[in-house]
């Protein structure tokens, strides 16, 4: 009996998986408003009574999907690294792309508690970035670059515009994350690959330990090496002085 139970709620989680994977994918295709539950209960082999028994309803299961990995993210990344790995999903190929950022996309124009989901998924995201500057208009800094990431969205996956569209998901980023800099100082400015990969932002020299301090005296060394050598202060000539008789 115990093992019959323990496989039965392996299967309800296999089960309610399998539901979100097939939201996500088809939000991501058709929006919302243009996926039905017949049609994520297909994908998923299931029977679409299992959408209501495991989410209550459609918008309860977009409010999973969308959760599953915002929220997540929101949860697991530093402040400022987050518009990084934000852009770092949405620059991805295709068939790397997050599939909930694609569905948050293509649901824009919805209404009712689909709207709700994407302003409180908002309002999180815009929480977290206005940490990242002490300028008394914070709150609207970080709506524009919220609202500049929703565009960047749009014309890279929901309706592709050259150069936007095909453009190198390292170069978007780098330039994106350069001028935002400008509205949220403390916002990390390398690339999530970058981060990743431990690289300091270019120009940041390295902290603590003797081998960051043979660091830094390196890069003074380089500095006084390109300075003109000093020319040596010339010395007073003598005045002689009368002598006495």
């Amino acid at each position: 009996m115990a093992q019959r139970g323990a496989g039965a709620r392996r299967d309800a989680g296999a089960t309610r998986q399998a539901l979100l994977d097939a939201a996500a994918a088809l939000f991501a295709e058709r929006g919302f408003e243009g996926t039905t539950v017949r049609d994520i209960a297909r994908r998923a082999e299931v029977n679409q009574a299992l959408v209501f028994r495991y989410f209550g309803s459609k918008e309860g299961l977009f409010e999973q999907v969308m959760a599953g990995v915002g929220r997540e993210l929101l949860a697991g990344t530093p402040a400022g690294g987050i518009l990084a790995a934000v852009l770092e999903g949405l620059l991805a190929p295709a068939a790397e792309r997050d599939a909930s950022l694609e569905a948050f996309l293509r649901s824009s124009g919805d209404t009712g508690a689909v709207s709700s989901v994407r302003r409180e998924l908002g309002e999180e995201y815009a929480r977290a970035l206005i940490t990242l500057t002490d300028a008394p208009n914070a709150a609207l800094r970080a709506d524009l670059v919220l609202a500049w990431v929703v565009g960047i969205g749009l014309l890279r996956v929901v309706a592709p515009k050259e150069p936007l569209s095909t453009a190198d998901p390292a170069e978007v980023s780098s330039l994106v994350l350069e001028a935002v800099g400008t509205l949220l100082e403390r916002v990390d400015r390398r690339p999530a690959p970058d981060r990743a990969r431990g690289e300091r932002p270019v120009g940041e020299l390295p902290r603590g330990g003797p081998e960051d301090r043979r660091a830094r005296g390196a890069h003074r060394a380089d500095g006084d090496a390109t300075r003109a050598p000093r020319t040596p202060r010339a010395r007073p000539e003598a005045v002689p002085q009368p002598q006495d008789g």
